[in-house]
C-alpha cells in the first residue's frame, strides 16, 4: 500500500540536520562573495574578461580531481570530522587570500587548493544525510540543499556583486573565510561523529590484502587512501543500477548548455541587457519550484518519474532552436529546470545504493562524473559557438539530451521497476535488487 510522503517539515524536525542545512546556507553565501570578489579582484589587475572568466571557472573544476582522488576520505575517517577539519582549513586558506600583497598567481593557488578541499567536505556530508534522514526523507533533505544553492544562484549574482563593490574584494573574502569557520563551529556543535560504516567481513579481508590499514578503525582495517579510491571505483563500475542513475545524472550536461550560451543567445534574440538576468535565473528557478512540487509526490511516485522528467528536461528546450523570442524562452528554460528537479530522486536513489563504508568514494566519483559532463558541454558549446548559432547549439544539445535520457530510462527501467520504492521513515534504506 503507498505510503504518505514526507513533507520538508518532516525533514527538518531532525536536529542534525537542521544545523547542517545551517552551515551549508551559510557556505553558500560566502562561496558567491568569494568568486564574485576574486573575479572582479583579477579582472582589476589585469583588464583582462578571458583571465576573469578562468579564474570564475576555477572555482568548479578542482572538483573533477578533488571528488575521484580526495572524496575516499570520507570513507576513513568520522565524516562529522571531516567536514569540520575542511572547513576550517577552507578557511584559513580564504583568510591567507585576502591578505593585501599576496600575488595574484598565488592567490589563484589558494583558490584551487580551497575547492580541491570541498569534495570530501560534499562527500562526507552526502555519506552522513542518510544516517540523519531515513526513508523518504532523504531525497527532500538532497532537494533543500538543492534549492538552498539554486536560490543563491537567483538572487546571489546581483546581491553579491553589490556588497563586493561596497566592501571590496578582500572584505568579502574575509566574510567567506569567517562563513567557513562558522559552518566548522555549528557541524561540530550541532553533528553527531558518524563514523563510516565497518565493512562486511568479506571486504574487510580484501582491504586488509589491499595495503596497510591506516586511519580510525571501526570494528575492520581499512586500506590506504588509494586502496580506498580503487575500491569506490570497483562499487561502482560493477553495479549496473548505480551507472545508470550516474548516466541519468550525467545527462545535465546537456540541459545547461543554455546557461552557458545565455548571453549569446540573448544578443541572438536582439534583447536589451536586462533580458540576460531572466534567462540566467529561469533554471535555478524552475529548479526551486520543480523540487517543491516534486516532493509533495508520493515516493513510488516520484521513482517512477525520474526517467520521463530526465528526458522532459532536455525536450522542452528543442523550440529554443527557432527562437520563440525573450518571454517563450523564458517559460521554457525554466520548465526546463523544474523538470531537473528528479535530480534529488536520482542523489537519493544513488547513495542508498551504494554500500554505506563506500559512500564517500562513491559520492566523490559522482561529483567528478557531474563536473566533467557539464563542463565539457559548456567548453564544447562555446567553441561551436564561433561556427554556430547559440540557438542552433542550444537545439542540438536538447535532441542529443533527449536521446541519452531516453537510452538511460530504458536500461533503469529494465534493472529497476518503477514499483520499487524506499522503505518507510526510521527503517534502513534497503533498495530493491536488480531485476
Amino acid at each position: 500500500m503507498s505510503r504518505s510522503p514526507a513533507s520538508y517539515r518532516d525533514v527538518f524536525t531532525a536536529a542534525e540536520f537542521r544545523w547542517l542545512w545551517l552551515a551549508h546556507l551559510l557556505s553558500v553565501i560566502g562561496d558567491q562573495l568569494a568568486r564574485i570578489a576574486l573575479t572582479l579582484l583579477v579582472f582589476d589587475r589585469t583588464e583582462s574578461a578571458g583571465l576573469a572568466a578562468l579564474t570564475y571557472a576555477l572555482t568548479y573544476l578542482p572538483d573533477l580531481v578533488g571528488g575521484a582522488a580526495l572524496a575516499g576520505i570520507a570513507d576513513r575517517f568520522p565524516r562529522r570530522d571531516v567536514m569540520v577539519v575542511t572547513d576550517l582549513a577552507r578557511a584559513g586558506l580564504v583568510a591567507v587570500m585576502a591578505i593585501p600583497g599576496v600575488p595574484l598567481a598565488g592567490q589563484v593557488f589558494l583558490l584551487v587548493l580551497v575547492q580541491l578541499l570541498t569534495a570530501p567536505f560534499s562527500a562526507a556530508r552526502q555519506a552522513a544525510l542518510p544516517d540523519i534522514l531515513r526513508g523518504d526523507r532523504l531525497a527532500l533533505g538532497l532537494g533543500v540543499f538543492s534549492m538552498t544553492y539554486q536560490a543563491a544562484l537567483v538572487v546571489g549574482f546581483g546581491g553579491a556583486a553589490a556588497l563586493v563593490a561596497w566592501l571590496g574584494a578582500p572584505a568579502a573574502l574575509l566574510i567567506n573565510a569567517a562563513t567557513f569557520a562558522l559552518s566548522a563551529l555549528l557541524i561540530a556543535r550541532g553533528m553527531g561523529p558518524h563514523p563510516p560504516a565497518a565493512p562486511p567481513p568479506l571486504a574487510a579481508a580484501v582491504a586488509t590484502q589491499a595495503g596497510p590499514a591506516t586511519g580510525p578503525a571501526t570494528g575492520a582495517a581499512r586500506a590506504g587512501q588509494w586502496a580506498t579510491v580503487r575500491a569506490g571505483w570497483r562499487v561502482v563500475a560493477g553495479d549496473p543500477r548505480l551507472l545508470t542513475l550516474l548516466a541519468i545524472a550525467c545527462c545535465s550536461g546537456f540541459y545547461v548548455v543554455p546557461e552557458g550560451l545565455a548571453v549569446p543567445y540573448a544578443a541572438e534574440l536582439g534583447t536589451g541587457p536586462a533580458a540576460l538576468g531572466w534567462l540566467l535565473v529561469a533554471n535555478p528557478a524552475g529548479t526551486v519550484i520543480g523540487m517543491l512540487v516534486l516532493g509533495r509526490l508520493r515516493p513510488e511516485r516520484r521513482l517512477a518519474l525520474m526517467g520521463p522528467l530526465a528526458v522532459a528536461s532536455s525536450l522542452v528546450l528543442i523550440p529554443t532552436g527557432w527562437l520563440p523570442g525573450l518571454a517563450v524562452s523564458v517559460l521554457l528554460w525554466t520548465v526546463s529546470g523544474a523538470c531537473s528537479a528528479h535530480d534529488m530522486v536520482v542523489q537519493a536513489t544513488y547513495i542508498e545504493s551504494v554500500p554505506a563504508h563506500r559512500r564517500g568514494q562513491a559520492v566523490g566519483l559522482a561529483i567528478a562524473a557531474l563536473r566533467a559532463a557539464q563542463g565539457l558541454a559548456i567548453v564544447a558549446a562555446g567553441v561551436l559557438a564561433q561556427v554556430f548559432s547559440p540557438s542552433t547549439i542550444i537545439l542540438v544539445a536538447a535532441v542529443l539530451g533527449v536521446l541519452a535520457a531516453g537510452a538511460a530510462w530504458h536500461r533503469w527501467s529494465r534493472l529497476a521497476p518503477p514499483r520499487a520504492h524506499p522503505p518507510p521513515q526510521g527503517e534502513a534504506s534497503d533498495l530493491p535488487a536488480e531485476a
